[in-house]
């Protein structure tokens, strides 16, 4: 691989997009082209399916290529996309690699693998194998929260950045600390990306490019307005924003991940449709709390 890759620059607010189902758990596609274009006008400067946030673990193959597909499509060019290609093995991410190349994807992000524990020196070799394999841009992905604790430490992190293939990683650990760690010992050309939405604006401050977001789906120009306002030099509106946010982040808990940013779109007028079983839907009074943060955000208006 050559040195172009870290030419190509990851930035800004990177909605994690929830895949829409019909009610049958089938892809809605005409939903998905929806979900492009409010993100799109909400402002935000890309688009990220098939992550954690948009099931991957719930889709075959070909549905993923399926969804770049239509993404890329819908997108136009007016954004970037990059996607999940997430999988325990690193042969199946190789392959998925190679279908997000042939949709037109312009990287990918790779979660460390779940179910087994690899060491640190296993997951060098899973990754760097990965990158060699690819033309496209790889962004590392950290998620102890789904993946039994598995935590890339700033030391890996380091190692891996030296790879030409290897531009960032998204860091949704929630351990800011880790998260410094792994911006004092990255190189000039590496991105560090927020994945823990109550971070991003600390994440800014402390020099990371932006954040790859599940609240993005609902709310994009309430994320869009934490960077926009930083990148302006506005700090106190930049945490404004960032405060607004937050009570869509703690409704989370509302429902079993990855259902309540779904419910909250479907309120917004987007289809989002069901999560696949065995997660189901939220709870009438849950549901009832979600749309009065939302109301309280004012993205919907007080029912009649």
């Amino acid at each position: 691989m050559t040195d172009h890759m870290k030419s190509f620059e990851i930035k800004g607010i990177i909605p994690a997009m929830v895949t829409p189902f019909h009610t049958d758990e089938s892809l809605n596609l005409d939903a998905l082209r929806q979900l492009v274009n409010h993100l799109v006008d909400g402002g935000v400067q890309g688009l990220f399916p098939t992550g954690s946030q948009g099931e991957f673990y719930a889709l075959s193959p070909s549905e993923c290529q399926r969804i770049w597909e239509v993404v890329v499509e819908e997108a136009d060019g007016r954004v970037p996309v990059y996607a999940g290609t997430g999988a325990i093995t690193t042969q199946q991410v190789i392959e998925l690699n190679r279908m997000a190349e042939r949709a037109g994807i312009q990287a990918v992000s790779v979660i460390t693998p779940y179910f087994i524990t690899p060491t640190q020196e296993e997951l060098y070799r899973h990754y760097v194998t990965i990158a060699d394999a690819t033309s496209l841009p790889v962004i590392l992905y950290s998620n102890p929260g789904r993946t039994g604790g598995l935590t890339l430490s700033a030391h890996l992190v380091a190692r891996l950045a030296a790879h030409p293939n290897i531009v960032g990683i998204k860091d949704s650990s929630g351990d800011f600390s880790l998260t410094m760690a792994y911006l004092s010992s990255r190189p000039d050309d590496f991105t560090v990306l927020l994945g823990r939405d109550t971070l991003i604006y600390a994440g800014l401050v402390h020099g990371a490019e932006g954040a790859i977001t599940a609240t993005a789906n609902a709310a994009p120009g309430v994320v869009a307005a934490i960077y926009r306002a930083f990148l302006a030099g506005n700090l106190p509106l930049a945490l404004e924003a960032q405060e607004r946010l937050a009570p869509l982040r703690h409704a989370f808990t509302f429902g079993t991940f990855p259902v309540v940013v779904k419910e909250a779109l479907t309120m917004l007028g987007i289809a989002a449709g069901p999560a696949r079983g065995p997660v189901g839907p939220m709870a009438p009074e849950q549901r009832e709390q979600l749309r009065r943060v939302l109301v309280g955000m004012g993205l919907i208006a007080e029912a009649a």
